[in-house]
């Protein structure tokens, strides 16, 4: 295994943290994830996606970040994103467009994604809420998602493989009748140039 890790390293392909890039990485994912608190707060009936944007990015702007979703544009796409967050919707599955026209429903559930520069650094993290009171199937989703999430993270060890991630996640959500979003997969983080 350190062979391993050492050719990746060497490849360019992993690099490794120091405690100093620990440190900052966690200042930039502690204000992804007060963003994501303020989120909580803010869902309701009534708001809009780009309201919530709005308190996103001011947030991060005060604590000395930048929008890392904001203007992004992937070589796929002519049009830059224009938000702050991502704002998915009910079964709009990532990257919803946020918008003060999209507003937000009693029974809704909304996954927000948020990213944040700070320092160089990046935080990524989202969250699904539920807007006022939603119905027990949705509120279902919501609990074998977490608890998908969390036998993940269990597996987050050393020693084991992504695939070991991977299928902690799918070997208990297919049974209960929830899939799995191929076409979508996970990304690291780290400095703004990597």
């Amino acid at each position: 295994m350190r062979f391993l890790t050492e050719l990746l390293r060497r490849l360019n392909m992993i690099k490794l943290k120091t405690e100093e890039d620990l440190k900052l990485m966690r200042i930039a994912g502690r204000v992804t994830a007060e963003v994501l608190d303020i989120m909580r707060e803010a869902v309701r009936p009534g708001i809009s996606t780009g309201e919530l944007d709005r308190l996103a990015e001011e947030h991060i702007r005060r604590n000395n970040g930048v929008p890392a979703f904001k203007n992004y544009r992937p070589m796929s796409s002519m049009t830059p994103f224009p938000g702050t967050i991502c704002a998915s919707v009910n079964e709009e599955v990532v990257h919803g467009i946020p918008s003060f026209g999209r507003i937000l429903e009693e029974g809704d559930i909304i996954s927000v994604d948020v990213g944040a520069y700070v320092n160089g650094w990046c935080g990524d993290a989202a969250c699904t809420y539920p807007v006022g009171k939603i119905s027990p199937e949705r509120q279902r989703l919501l609990e074998v998602t977490e608890d998908a999430l969390n036998r993940a993270i269990a597996q987050a060890v050393s020693g084991n493989t992504l695939g070991d991630i991977g299928n902690a996640v799918e070997s208990y959500v297919k049974p209960l009748g929830y899939g799995i979003v191929r076409d979508y997969t996970g990304h690291g983080i780290g400095r703004e140039q990597e």
